[in-house]
């Protein structure tokens, strides 16, 4: 089928495109962008005129998502988890390996992919373990998950246990073009740690986590990537110090990219104490920090230090949540926040453009990740997110489309949403709000 989507805001920094023009699909793919393409081009399929203010932009990539299938099925399925990429805007997801058991092995890669293609939603690109079982002891066979389609390798959830293990993956992986994804946190300065070392933390009677204790090892993994020639990625940053590191081996050219969270741009520790204190959908790993973190978080999505908003998308069960602060798992849900908090705190507030937040969102987790997207060239797969930059969004938990919902944003409202995410030519997801005449055609 053909559609051709006339009259949005193209926006596609790929190819240096900003302004309005026409773009048709042919099948799944591509088939040409332009100015006032004559509606005849899409005879016999559908011809779409998008609202004035609607934004055509390539298909947002998630690089850090948990899906939590197999094993944790009460917190997430991948059909549960692809849905809320769609609603959320991504076109395709990748997924860490901290499930049950581990994605160490190709057999849960293939049952991972099988799941997916059932659900027939975004995309899911399986990230591998470093080590067997995530254990920190001995490398997970890595060209197997490779040729399995893993597209990178993490122990997300631990650290890389020792510096030779970090050294031994980054060497492996530079065969396959594959990045190590690395979750920066010194186990013995973390300890049992539940918040971020500060005054906030002291006068809750809360276990402190260091900012250092994430930049050293990213630190380490840094002089690592350089002496090996590895590509390291540094996950879910949110310390001003690790940012100083990622800047300086960046510097010195070492292949070191990072990604930042949007609640590590947009939140502090102040929300610990209010306006629910002690509230335990402000707790995650790493922990909301102080404003001078928040603020170099920013500093470096303006200046182009950071390479990724990525969401670390972690759902939790209602009752694992309920339970007091330290005893709670960490981590917030994100697929379906994160445009809106985007869109509202970074390109209205004017800290980047809309074509630098694609960057952000799109081309670069595909350049990274080195899967198809990020482009909207001809005979590229047809994945697109159509943004709404004016719609008013308010966050509503119990409509959220993940399993769990577990945010600390409920009832917060932004500026900026999500009018229909298209993936390999299919609407799969269509929002009435937004005003597009164009049906969802799901699964």
């Amino acid at each position: 089928m053909k559609r051709l989507l006339k009259g949005g805001r193209v926006v596609d920094p790929v190819n240096g495109l900003d302004g309005q023009f026409d773009v048709l699909i042919d099948g799944d793919r591509i088939a040409r962008v332009g100015a006032d393409l004559p509606a005849s081009l899409a005879e016999g399929g559908e011809v779409v005129s998008l609202p004035a203010g609607l934004v055509v932009c390539p298909g947002l990539i998630d690089m850090h998502v948990h899906l939590r299938e197999p094993g944790q099925e009460h917190k997430e399925t991948v059909a549960t988890g692809v849905r809320s990429a769609v609603a959320g805007g991504f076109t395709a997801v990748a997924c860490m390996p901290n499930t049950n058991p581990v994605n160490d092995t190709a057999g849960v890669t293939r049952l991972i992919l099988q799941k997916a293609a059932e659900a027939n939603l975004a995309r899911v690109y399986p990230i591998g373990a470093v080590s067997r079982g995530q254990k920190g002891e001995e490398l997970a066979d890595i060209a197997e998950l490779r040729a399995a389609g893993c597209v990178a390798v993490t122990d997300d959830g631990h650290p890389i246990a020792t510096a030779l293990l970090a050294r031994r993956a980054l060497e492996y992986t530079s065969m396959f073009g594959m990045p190590v994804i690395e979750h920066c946190e010194d186990p013995t300065l973390k300890g049992d740690g539940c918040a971020h070392e500060g005054p906030r933390a002291s006068e809750l009677g809360l276990r402190g986590i260091p900012g250092v204790a994430e930049a050293i090892t990213a630190s380490r993994d840094i002089l690592l990537a350089e002496m090996t020639g590895g590509h390291v990625h540094i996950a879910h940053m949110s310390a001003w110090t690790t940012l100083e590191a990622v800047r300086q081996g960046k510097s010195r050219g070492v292949k070191v990219t990072c990604e930042v969270a949007p609640h590590h741009f947009t939140l502090t520790d102040e929300l610990l104490a209010a306006p629910i204190p002690f509230d335990t959908n402000a707790k995650m790993n790493p922990p909301l920090r102080e404003a001078r973190d928040r603020d170099a978080m920013l500093d470096g999505i303006r200046d182009g230090s950071v390479d990724v908003i990525a969401t670390d998308h972690a759902p939790h069960h209602y009752d694992e949540k309920h339970v007091e602060f330290d005893r709670a798992p960490f981590g917030i849900v994100g697929l379906e926040t994160a445009v809106p908090i985007a869109i509202d705190r970074l390109v209205h507030a004017g800290v980047v453009s809309l074509s630098r937040m694609v960057e952000l969102m799109s081309v670069n987790p595909a350049r990274i990740l080195n899967v198809p997207g990020g482009s909207l060239a001809e005979g590229q797969p047809a994945d697109i997110t159509i943004l709404a930059p004016d719609l008013e969004v308010t966050i509503d938990r119990a409509r959220l489309q993940s399993k769990s919902k577990n945010t600390p944003y409920d009832g917060w409202t932004f500026r900026g949403g999500v009018a229909a995410t298209i993936v390999g030519g299919r609407a799969v997801f269509v929002n009435s709000a937004a005003g597009l005449a164009m049906e969802a055609e799901g699964a």
